[in-house]
């Protein structure tokens, strides 16, 4: 599955700061603004893998999982 978010990265002295704008609480930093865009995308990943795992263990059999798409602008 692939979905498309938005990383806003912002020179903070000598560091970038980094975070996605979807998702509050998807945040990094970074000496680099390439080292901060490698830090975000491993945020991101960690934060979606843990809501899914939070979910399914919060939820049984007769729950209704279903996709839902959106395009947001």
């Amino acid at each position: 599955m692939s979905n498309r978010f938005t990383g806003v990265f912002k020179k903070s002295g000598k560091w970038y700061v980094a975070w996605v704008e979807e998702l509050r609480g998807v945040n990094t930093q970074g000496r680099t603004l390439k080292e901060a865009r490698k830090n975000l995308k491993e945020a991101l990943v960690l934060i979606l893998e843990t809501n899914r795992l939070l979910s399914n263990q919060e939820t049984d059999k007769k729950t209704l999982r279903e996709p839902i798409l959106v395009s947001a602008k």
